[in-house]
């Protein structure tokens, strides 16, 4: 089958607000995803797994957090099914609401003094749901960017709802930053409820904006035809399995390391160095407002410059900052872990995070294009990101030392290095297919 291409004749901005209605619909999912992962690292284990030592405690929240990882791959193959089937817009209403209802309902959640237990049973429910709603997002907002984009132009565009990532976690660690002044016994009594019973307001926020989107053109396009795949899946592990490996591991490094730097290593200074959590989510809230211009550009440089370059250049840059990152923990010192969060993350790792979606909605055929690129993203979440806290958990435990989780999360990034640069070949031999134009508009329109 061949790749259909969006018009030169399409409208600029109509794309420009479709980008930026994906970019909303991703903050809010990783608002309600960043501010899990500190409640985690700083109230849950004492919330709801008293009775543990401190190490246990931890072990267990963050137990939890990976539950989230584990069930998005299984949202991947749901939504990412009923994307390419029946299109990518109905999909994302539905698993931004499946999102923000769960997140609410943690809000208003017993904690164990209350209900013993099953605060935690229902705690792991609750988290199943954000992850199998978040394995359907994804992939969706990106497309919706991606296939209204004309060919040139899509490494930029695809990088808008990647964005959404860091404008999400800046605002939940902008709401859980104000909930650490508090008290401590105000803080593990009711203050910790509010960036989760916030995330209703918001859902209402995101579904107006998401409701006024039209459906992709590409997309539309494969109905008309009657050409949309009958079974995504099955022509995913039939005829594209290679592309989701490669983009499971292409994704690998930069999962293992954000979560690190966003939940693990918030607690570790925390409870190990004594540094204040205001320090290191003031930390965060100033990497991500960096993290925003620099993903745009890694999204136009990759349009500019090619993917090859960026995704030889970005993993490097990556590894750089990982190590700065963790040196800059380990002094405790709070304008040096600043500095390492702004400089490693916010600039060194992120470099190339912008130039990623293109190159993965480029790897697929637009028929198996939801399903494909969703499944290999939630997959490597699931090794990457899910895994990551327990290993790190385990690594410090046995080691004692922080660089021993900071090697592994090196080794991490050189496999994606290598798998993205295969991706690249990939992209660029379907790329060379012919093309059918897509009309972006309601009127024909033929390419120049």
């Amino acid at each position: 089958m061949t790749e259909p291409m969006v018009s030169p004749a399409g409208d600029a901005t109509k794309v420009r607000k479709i980008a930026a209605a994906s970019m909303a619909g991703t903050a809010l999912e990783y608002y309600d995803f960043s501010i899990y992962g500190l409640a985690a690292a700083l109230v849950f284990p004492t919330l709801f797994f008293p009775q543990s030592n401190a190490f246990v405690g931890a072990l267990a929240s963050f137990g939890t957090l990976a539950v989230g990882y584990f069930s998005r791959p299984l949202g991947a193959v749901i939504f990412g099914h009923f994307g390419d089937k029946i299109g990518r817009k109905p999909v994302l209403v539905i698993t931004l609401v499946i999102m923000g209802v769960a997140s609410t309902a943690i809000g208003l959640l017993p904690t164990y003094s209350t209900i013993g237990t099953w605060a935690a049973v229902v705690l792991v429910s609750l988290r199943f749901l954000q992850g199998v709603a978040f394995g359907g997002e994804w992939g969706g907002a990106i497309l919706m960017a991606f296939e209204y984009a004309r060919p040139e132009r899509r490494g930029f565009f695809a990088s808008v709802p990647q964005v959404g990532p860091a404008v999400g976690t800046l605002l939940g660690n902008a709401v859980f930053l104000l909930v650490t002044f508090l008290p401590e016994d105000a803080l593990l009594s009711w203050g910790w409820r509010i960036p989760f019973l916030l995330s209703a307001l918001l859902v209402v926020l995101g579904l107006i904006v998401r409701l006024k989107i039209a459906e992709s053109p590409e997309f539309a396009a494969l109905k008309a035809e009657g050409t949309a795949a009958k079974v995504p899946l099955a022509d995913v592990m039939r005829s594209h399995l290679k592309p989701v490996l490669l983009v499971c591991g292409s994704f690998l490094g930069y999962g293992a390391f954000s979560i690190v730097a966003l939940t693990f290593l918030v607690g570790y200074a925390r409870n190990t160095q004594g540094v204040s959590s205001s320090i290191t989510l003031t930390a965060i809230l100033a990497t991500c407002m960096v993290q925003i211009p620099v993903i745009m550009l890694g999204g136009y440089a990759s349009d500019r410059f090619g993917r090859r370059r960026i995704m030889t250049v970005g993993p490097l840059a990556a590894i750089v900052g990982t190590v700065l990152l963790f040196w800059t923990i380990s002094t405790a010192h709070p304008a040096w872990i600043i500095l390492g969060y702004v400089i490693g993350m916010g600039v060194l790792f992120t470099s190339a995070y912008g130039a990623q979606p293109a190159l993965f909605a480029d790897s697929f055929e637009p028929n198996v294009r939801y399903t494909g690129m969703s499944l290999g993203y939630q997959l490597s979440n699931v090794i990457g990101s899910g895994l990551m806290p327990l290993v790190a958990t385990l690594l410090l435990n046995a080691t004692g030392s922080l660089y021993a989780i900071a090697g592994a999360i090196v080794v991490a990034l050189a496999v994606s290095m290598a798998c993205s640069l295969t991706l690249v070949r990939i992209s660029t031999s379907l790329a060379s297919e012919p093309k059918t134009p897509v009309n972006t508009s309601s009127t024909p329109t033929t390419v120049t």
